[in-house]
């Protein structure tokens, strides 16, 4: 330990966007830090999602809409909720939990729970690509596009309530020539639409590599192909052991392993349930540049420009994370989309990829201490662990080394 008690050196466990911006705010601390993952850097949900740094959206799932939206497309294997048939027990358990969850009230809560890291991402960001993370953010607004007003109505009222937590997002509503000049990737069936200033947007997997080098240009050692097996107390430090033999010893330990957290940390004492809700990603040649994010809130795609064409993510599938990609689910997304956009270039596509969401029953992530002695974690964020990826692990990194719990993360307790 340091001579001010705080921990010298770390081991961080998973080399996502959450363990790296970790490792990195640790070492701002003056910890020396180890990274380990079982793949590499970006191999989990960091490399192919849409790359959204979007507060105005980065909203619990957990809202009502979802539960009666999943209810009635339960049988529908096309749509973009899927819940393949699964005799899964802590699955269906953990899907009861998440209905029972769906509450204005519980929404509500993980809202208001949230507010501070939407406050303060933007910022995070700032910090690391104004000191070695070359991967630029980009200012855009997010267009969300509707084939009528009534669509735009239920997106509207979510935007109130959120505005009314605190938060405050700009928004204006759209139709007509305006929607067109924001979006010329629409198609003729898009009659409504509303822009979200304030927002942006990157290349995640540039963004993740880009912060994997910066952590390594300050002295860490990344691992790769390192699986983890335990965490074990070794003459007052920890000892992490791999599959193969090896370990490492730190005095602190950090989890970040999104939806494989609970693994490692039910023996840890973290009792919430995180799943898989695995998203689907792939890139696309279109007739224009495009200028900025599109969302497609009625089938749940969103479009990010990337490298000079269009990624096109989507759905949610709780399904086992390690589970192969499904490419029904792409073509389930595909089909959703095309009526909707126009100039793509659909038989074009490539780098087709599945990512595993880390997902909770209650739409708040894990961020803190847990009952063992030395041991962290950072995870379940959902959808928005890019988002809110840095400015989770500048709040760890400061209770880590500081031994005092920061106000926003008391509700993201791990061992609630």
């Amino acid at each position: 330990m340091g001579v001010d008690g705080g921990p010298r050196t770390a081991v961080v466990i998973g080399a996502g966007v959450v363990g790296l911006s970790t490792a990195w705010f640790l070492q701002e601390r003056g910890v020396e830090v180890t990274v380990v993952d079982r793949d590499g850097v970006a191999a989990g949900a960091s490399w192919g999602n849409a790359g959204w740094l979007s507060p105005g959206l980065a909203i619990p799932l957990n809202e009502p809409g979802i539960l009666r939206y999943g209810l009635r497309s339960l049988l529908d294997p096309g749509a973009p909720l899927h819940v393949p048939a699964t005799p899964d027990v802590k699955l269906l358990s953990f899907l009861t939990r998440f209905a029972m969850n769906c509450t204005w009230k519980s929404w509500s809560s993980a809202v208001q729970a949230n507010l501070a890291f939407n406050e303060e991402c933007l910022e995070a960001f700032d910090v690391l690509t104004a000191n070695g993370v070359e991967a630029p953010t980009v200012e855009a607004p997010i267009t969300a596009a509707f084939e009528n007003t009534r669509q735009a109505v239920g997106l509207l009222h979510e935007l109130r309530r959120i505005d009314d937590s605190g938060l405050k997002i700009r928004y204006t509503a759209l139709d007509g020539d305006a929607l067109r000049e924001q979006a010329p990737q629409l198609s003729s069936r898009v009659k409504a639409g509303i822009r979200l200033d304030g927002q942006r947007y990157v290349d995640p997997g540039r963004f993740t590599r880009s912060l994997a080098d910066a952590v390594a240009a300050r002295g860490a050692v990344i691992r790769s192909g390192f699986r983890v097996t335990g965490v074990h107390d070794d003459s007052g430090a920890l000892s992490v052991r791999s599959g193969a033999g090896d370990s490492v010893r730190a005095d602190a330990v950090v989890l970040a392993t999104g939806a494989w957290l609970n693994d490692l940390g039910a023996a840890w004492g973290v009792r919430v349930p995180v799943r898989a809700g695995r998203g689907y990603s792939f890139t696309v040649p279109t007739d224009q540049p495009v200028s900025g994010p599109v969302y497609l809130p009625a089938v749940r795609v969103a479009c990010t420009p990337y490298q000079g064409r269009l990624r096109v993510a989507g759905t949610m599938e709780f399904r086992d994370a390690d589970a192969p990609l499904d490419r029904a689910r792409i073509d389930a997304i595909i089909a959703s989309a095309r009526p909707l956009l126009t100039g793509v270039s659909w038989d074009g596509l490539t780098d087709p990829w599945v990512g595993p969401r880390p997902v909770t029953p209650d739409g708040r992530p894990l961020v803190g201490a847990t009952d063992a002695p030395g041991r962290f974690v950072a995870g379940g964020h959902g959808m928005w662990g890019l988002t809110h990826g840095p400015v989770t692990g500048r709040m760890l990194a400061e209770q880590i080394t500081t031994g005092k719990q920061p106000a926003a993360l008391r509700d993201f307790d791990p061992t609630r």
